[in-house]
């Protein structure tokens, strides 16, 4: 399983249910690691899209705590036993842990490779991605150049667990 997040230096990744910032070259990179795989994605990051509808080309499973919550344009499961179940109908290189905050917390465990897009910048958060730097389960095996982009400097970066 892969996670695929962007960070700024503190590992923040949003505020008041929003991006930190909208990097084109980022969501391409997002575009193209994940088209046609499949994302895992809590319900509120779900509805932080745009018009709150799934993102296409891609299977869209959506964590949840309300039993009530429906949504027919993606898989909706209730709890991480039903995730779990549901999960294993895909190849496990296929699978890409999309946010938010906890359902990063908890899918790291059992992610193999993270694609992180690092912000050389701070910004004012109030969710984080924990920061892998001081993680010894995993280890930077690669890191683009410099892209530069609305004024902010960022890498692509992937890490493996050790």
């Amino acid at each position: 399983m892969n996670a695929i997040v962007v960070v700024d230096k503190n590992w923040a990744i949003g505020k008041d249910g929003d991006l930190l910032c909208h990097l084109k070259k980022d969501l391409q990179y997002f575009k193209e690691k994940t088209t046609g795989k499949v994302i895992v994605i809590g319900r509120k990051t779900l509805e932080s899209f745009p018009g709150a509808k799934p993102l296409p080309n891609r299977t869209n499973i959506v964590l949840t705590g309300n039993k009530d919550y429906k949504n027919d344009a993606c898989v909706v499961c209730c709890g991480m036993d039903a995730l779990d179940s549901e999960l294993l109908k895909y190849d496990t290189e296929d699978i890409f842990v999309a946010g938010g905050e906890t359902i990063y917390q908890q899918f790291l465990d059992k992610c193999n490779k993270l694609y992180v897009t690092r912000i050389d910048a701070e910004f004012e958060a109030d969710k984080h991605f924990p920061n892998i730097d001081e993680n010894d389960d995993f280890k930077l095996v690669s890191e683009s150049g410099i892209v530069e982009e609305n004024g902010f400097q960022y890498t692509f970066c992937v890490y493996e667990r050790v």
